[in-house]
């Protein structure tokens, strides 16, 4: 394959961040919105041409057989450290940067055009399109990596960018407190990150994916047995680099980042938080497949860490009021079951059915990609149409805006895993991959897809069913303040289209034929749904959806009566289980006020006040001896004899 459409794929979002970072105070909203659309346009058109060339077009390079390989289309060295041990710049294909290729670039775009719409006659207009040029090529860098470093660099350059665009209403503290969290917490994630490449690449002395990932065993053996507090150097290795992941990904307990930075614009997290950056985790697992493989104690974290992340955020996404709240743990859920099914995937460094788990997890991540996007996207629609977040200032919607209803409906039918959407087939074969490796984790992952499939369509419920206020009523009171307002409405097409498209999606991409274009060794698998499983997983997603009818679709007091029924867990849920809370006590209470403040008073009282006292004592000697120094010839001779008769005292003592 030729470089040039690869390092176009690269190039032209990164220029696009130049322009308009620099020149777009120059231009027109209208005119950075359309050269920021049309340049991501242009990237999808590239990245799917790529993508489909290394699936379609049989090229001996792309495909040997029935043999998915790995193709390096270009591996510049940028650092060299020793003869063997390199930094280069490269562009990585095979199954799962194809896929990413697909994603991201797909998702990106449409959150451009949806953001023609919804941030129209914002300030800053030119710095946000700036900034989603920005994260779109440091993730794009990142899923084409050629090496485990250059992964890292882009993998920050992802952590900066989702800075900016969390943060940027700055002028909303709540925006800036958000922003800031989510950059550092994830820096602390990363920390353990950079320790396990720099374990790795120690000890293999090799910072590329091919040579790892093709000879597992080498690497294995390259480590020579050595352990560390009774585990192998290579699980702490790969446990250290799944923190990076855990970060990203918001994984317990890391996770409290991710709610909050909800406060950046609805469409930033769509694309940031749905669809891309908290995929990462993921795919940084993926990547590295072949080496967990050979450590079930990495395996195993993984899947515990998972699965209690999982079932933790459906607890809290059913007590949430603010929909993108609801959204963003339903996000951290989901995340957790493609980390759940990867875990899953290998026991005793075998595939299980023949990596099921792992092909399930990247078919769960290309379709949740599709329709989380759609759902945070419907819920900026809503929040468009009635200027708030919360679902208590909604209700009865379907009537005013039907494209969002129905698309938000296939978006809640997707994630809940009802056929024939999307949803059902990806998190079908995550429920067998499951049960395939353990009855445990296949009952508990199946609980926590009932409660998906119940908090979503509370969610529904609630906003398009439960009430219908008085909104005339409301628009009057509101103009009376000398506040505009008005009815809710159906949003223009170019937030629409999104909508619709992605609905589309929703719908046909579970029929793709994904076990036959993505999998952990590159040999095809074919998809066979265990009905078994399948219908029993959406036999308890139907019951699920039958419990939120019932309790949600017409206003009643059921779910008051609930709630006080067991307040304390209803509180608890909704705080989060006081994560939040937590962090602060330890940062606060015991970080700074029991460490952090009484090495301070050392340092104060202690360090400076010896110091200080040194130097009151030099300066009161000096003040008591400084007639010794008056300037008469006469003093200093009997200074001179007095210290001359001293000295032959103390030697004629010493002598005798």
């Amino acid at each position: 394959m030729d470089i040039t459409i690869p390092v176009l794929i690269l190039a032209i979002p990164f220029f696009m961040f130049l322009l308009l970072g620099l020149a777009g105070v120059k231009m027109s909203h209208k005119m950075a919105g359309a050269l920021g659309t049309i340049g991501m346009g242009t990237v999808l058109v590239l990245s799917y041409y790529t993508a489909f060339t290394y699936w379609f077009s049989g090229a001996p390079e792309f495909i040997d057989g029935t043999t998915r390989l790995q193709y390096t289309v270009f591996n510049q060295t940028w650092l060299q450290f020793t003869p063997a041990l390199a930094i280069k710049i490269g562009f990585l294909l095979d199954p799962i940067s194809a896929l990413m290729l697909v994603v991201i670039p797909t998702i990106s775009f449409m959150v451009h055009v949806y953001s023609l719409g919804y941030m129209h006659g914002e300030k800053g207009f030119q710095r946000y399109y700036a900034f989603l040029s920005l994260f779109s090529f440091s993730m794009l860098g990142l899923v084409v990596a050629t090496n485990i470093f250059q992964m890292y660099i882009f993998w920050e350059l992802v952590g900066a960018s989702s800075f900016l665009l969390i943060g940027f209403f700055y002028t909303l503290p709540s925006a800036v407190a958000a922003c800031k969290k989510a950059f550092i917490v994830t820096r602390f994630a990363d920390l353990g990150f950079l320790i396990g490449i720099l374990i790795l690449s120690f000890y293999t002395e090799q910072l590329d994916f091919l040579p790892m990932t093709q000879n597992p065993q080498a690497v294995f053996e390259s480590f020579g047995g050595a352990t560390f507090m009774g585990a192998s150097v290579l699980t702490w290795a790969l446990v250290l680099i799944f923190t990076g992941g855990m970060g990203k990904s918001a994984m317990l307990p890391l996770h409290i980042w991710l709610p909050d930075a909800m406060e950046g614009p609805t469409p930033v997290s769509a694309l940031i938080h749905a669809a891309t950056m908290v995929v990462a985790g993921v795919y940084l697992v993926a990547r590295l497949f072949p080496l967990y493989m050979l450590e079930d104690a990495a395996l195993t974290f993984i899947t515990v860490v998972g699965a209690i992340t999982a079932f933790y955020a459906a607890c809290v996404a059913c007590a949430q009021i603010d929909i993108k709240r609801i959204l963003a743990f339903s996000t951290i859920s989901q995340i957790a079951f493609m980390m759940v099914a990867l875990g899953v995937a290998s026991k005793y460094g075998e595939a299980i059915h023949e990596g099921l788990g792992y092909m399930a997890s990247m078919f769960h991540l290309f379709t949740h990609a599709m329709f989380k996007a759609l759902l945070f996207l419907g819920a900026g629609s809503l929040i468009h149409a009635v200027h708030s977040n919360n679902y208590t200032a909604m209700g009865g919607l379907r009537k005013y805006m039907p494209i969002t209803h129905i698309t938000f409906l296939i978006g809640c039918l997707a994630i809940a895993g009802i056929w024939p959407f999307a949803g059902f087939f990806s998190k079908d074969e995550i429920l067998t991959a499951c049960f395939a490796n353990s009855t445990f984790w296949g009952i508990w992952m199946m609980i926590v897809a009932a409660m998906t499939a119940f908090y979503m369509f509370r969610m529904y419920f609630l906003i398009f069913w439960w009430d219908n206020p008085d909104y005339e009523a409301r628009v009057k009171e509101q103009e009376a303040h000398g506040h505009h307002a008005s009815m809710p409405h159906e949003s223009p097409f170019t937030m629409a289209f999104p909508l619709v498209f992605l609905a589309i999606v929703s719908c046909v991409a579970g029929w793709v034929p994904f076990g036959e274009l993505v999998t952990f060794d590159g040999h095809e698998y074919h998809i066979h749904i265990d009905w078994s499983i399948a219908s029993m997983s959406m036999g308890v997603a139907i019951l699920a959806i039958a419990f939120a009818a019932w309790l949600y679709m017409k206003k009643n007091d059921k779910p008051a009566r609930m709630a006080d029924s067991c307040r304390w867990l209803w509180t608890a849920a909704n705080r989060r289980f006081y994560w939040d809370e937590i962090y602060l006590w330890i940062t606060r209470k015991v970080i700074f006020d029991s460490i952090c403040k009484p090495i301070a008073w050392f340092d104060r009282h202690i360090i400076d006040g010896t110091m200080d006292g040194f130097a009151y004592v030099t300066n009161v000697a000096s003040g008591a001896i400084k007639g010794l120094q008056s300037g008469k010839v006469q003093m200093y001779v009997w200074w001179f004899l007095i210290g001359a008769v001293l000295l032959g005292v103390i030697a004629a003592v010493c002598v005798l």
